[in-house]
């Protein structure tokens, strides 16, 4: 019996060597077909392989983008993507139909959500500081099959986002020039073209909407700025966000002193409808849902780390510093809105601004100043967020270019401007006709789920690399230990899964629909032309050979393995 039990365990022991040792050390011939190997085994096993994040760490060196971003400028790119569309249009109308003034819990509710992903982010990205965000983790932890999932995922955080700001930008235009200058702009061309209906889950044509050009105007002049170069585009980010943080700010202490309590009664309206996603407790965690659009954008600091001086630092500090910076005015700024304004009224594109007219109304006192500055305000936030989103998804197709999984086209770098402009092109045409023609609660409630499941992928890479590559170095560690740190990505991946839960039914269908639409595009397309299917060893030779000396000896462990290119055994080998 102790015989067995010693086997058992050197079964296990040896069992758990050859799992660690998957990761630790890919050789590239591993990746090719065994001469012994049928076809569908080979293909089945193909979807598991993993991209060394060695190879990763080689291949950034060679991308060809400008590393000219500081800490504080990844701040700002974080707190440009968090602040906008969330707290200028979906807070209000999450109050109106789901919370109520308990939006505010709703809004902490979802920040602790995100500040789980916040840490496992942070450590990812001290690992591997390389464009592509999720995509390029779930790639390193869980193979290629699920990092096309997730690469795929993560165009409804970032393009389908972009679309929901574009809107949302749009209707902040129309009222801006309505307060300024009195001007009413005819909603034929600055409505999306179509309306939806959440309840019935329809989508019809609203007779009368033609196209928003507001939107797809200001969407094509980011995608312009972000082709001319990052440095360009990141201080124009930096200036718009000061502004942006200086109008909330006004808001906030200009409105606080003329509060009507009375507006917080009932602070958690009662449930009368029968569905339980609106208003009484449940309704806080569907709120949850809708407003945990509004903290996505600290991961989009991680695609930017092929363009950031220092990423295994920086990256960490602009994550988790935009996010608790945003937080924060998040909470003050509902507080201030749901006192001023009663709930009921919110359920507008420009909530903020409803809340001005009515203190102004309320007390009598001239208001219009605070009106013109807070939707300047408005319009320079949400082209923020604009503008990190669009180079976000810009750097997760560049990305996937690079590793076959798109078409090489789109990876191209600009040789004069050296950003990834087919890609940006790309995405920022898509984004504007989503923007003309989709309205902003279903484009954003299919991001917020997207966004969620991007996340729990992220959470899982965090604990496979604490027990398969513990020798991989870390600038930044969850705090805890080696045990109780997990509890992080642990509590994370919960959360995520309850949030996506409480979704409305017809948003997780639509998630399953998109989902396999990227399945058809991967089996018919991407699978067979990925470098690691087409030419695993000449790809990993390559990236050792151009990889500069400094990194492949490089005193903090960032090596590249050496393998030699024997042409004859891949020949040999590789039959499908």
């Amino acid at each position: 019996m102790e015989g067995s039990s010693k086997e058992q365990a050197s079964e296990n022991k040896t069992s758990l060597g050859n799992f660690t040792a998957r990761y630790a050390k890919a050789d590239p011939r591993s990746y090719l077909q065994r001469d012994d190997e049928s076809n569908s085994h080979y293909w089945f096993r193909r979807l598991g392989h993993l991209k060394p994040v060695e190879l990763m760490w080689s291949e950034s060196e060679t991308s060809g983008l400008n590393r000219v971003l500081t800490s504080w400028q990844l701040v700002f790119i974080g707190i440009g993507a968090i602040i906008g569309t969330g707290i200028f249009v979906l807070s209000g109308q999450a109050a109106a139909k789901n919370a109520g003034p308990a939006i505010t819990i709703s809004f902490i509710v979802a920040a602790i959500a995100a500040g789980f992903a916040a840490m496992s982010y942070s450590e990812m990205a001290s690992m591997i500081p390389v464009a592509g965000s999720a995509y390029t983790y779930a790639y390193a932890t869980m193979g290629e099959f699920v990092a096309w999932i997730i690469g795929w995922d993560l165009i409804l955080e970032y393009m389908v986002g972009a679309a929901t700001v574009g809107v949302g930008w749009s209707g902040y235009f129309v009222k801006f020039f309505a307060v300024a200058a009195k001007v009413q702009f005819g909603e034929s061309w600055t409505k999306p073209t179509v309306e939806w209906d959440e309840k019935t889950a329809t989508i019809s044509y609203e007779p009368g909407h033609y196209f928003n050009v507001p939107g797809f105007v200001i969407i094509m002049l980011v995608t312009a700025v972000l082709c001319i170069g990052i440095r360009q585009s990141a201080w124009m980010n930096a200036g718009i966000v000061i502004i942006k943080l200086f109008v909330i700010l006004l808001f906030i202490f200009a409105l606080c002193a003329f509060v009507d309590r009375g507006n917080y009664v009932p602070y958690v309206p009662p449930n009368t409808t029968g569905n339980w996603h609106f208003f009484g407790a449940p309704g806080i965690f569907a709120a949850a849902t809708t407003v945990f659009f509004s903290y996505i954008g600290f991961d989009a600091v991680t695609t930017a780390a092929l363009e950031a001086k220092n990423p295994r630092r920086d990256l960490p500090i602009g994550i988790i510093g935009s996010l608790v910076i945003s937080t924060v005015m998040y909470i003050a700024t509902c507080t201030v809105m749901t006192g001023a304004a009663n709930y009921e009224l919110l359920n507008v594109p420009t909530p903020v601004t409803v809340a001005v007219d009515e203190v102004q109304r309320r007390t009598g006192r001239d208001f219009r100043w605070l009106n013109i500055i807070v939707t300047l305000g408005a319009l320079c936030g949400l082209t923020s967020v604009l503008l990190i989103n669009l180079l976000a998804q810009s750097r997760v197709f560049y990305a996937m270019a690079k590793d076959g999984l798109l078409p090489s086209f789109i990876g191209k770098v600009h040789p004069r401007f050296k950003t990834p402009y087919v890609a940006t092109i790309i995405v920022g045409t898509i984004t504007a006709l989503l923007a003309a023609v989709l309205p902003v609660d279903l484009l954003g409630n299919m991001t917020s789920v997207g966004t969620l499941l991007a996340f729990f992928v992220v959470h899982a890479g965090v604990i496979v690399l604490r027990f398969t590559r513990p020798d991989v170095e870390r600038r930044f560690k969850i705090p805890g230990g080696k045990y109780v740190s997990l509890l992080f990505p642990i509590c994370g991946m919960i959360i995520s899964v309850l949030l996506i839960a409480v979704a409305e039914p017809s948003t997780i269908w639509r998630l399953f629909i998109w989902m396999g639409v990227g399945w058809i595009i991967y089996f018919g397309y991407s699978i067979r032309r990925s470098k690691l299917h087409r030419d695993p060893v000449g790809h990993f030779s390559h990236a050792q050979t151009e990889a500069p000396e400094t990194v492949k000896h490089d005193s903090e462990g960032l090596q590249v393995q050496e393998y030699e290119y024997v042409p004859e055994h891949h020949n040999n080998s590789h039959r499908a």
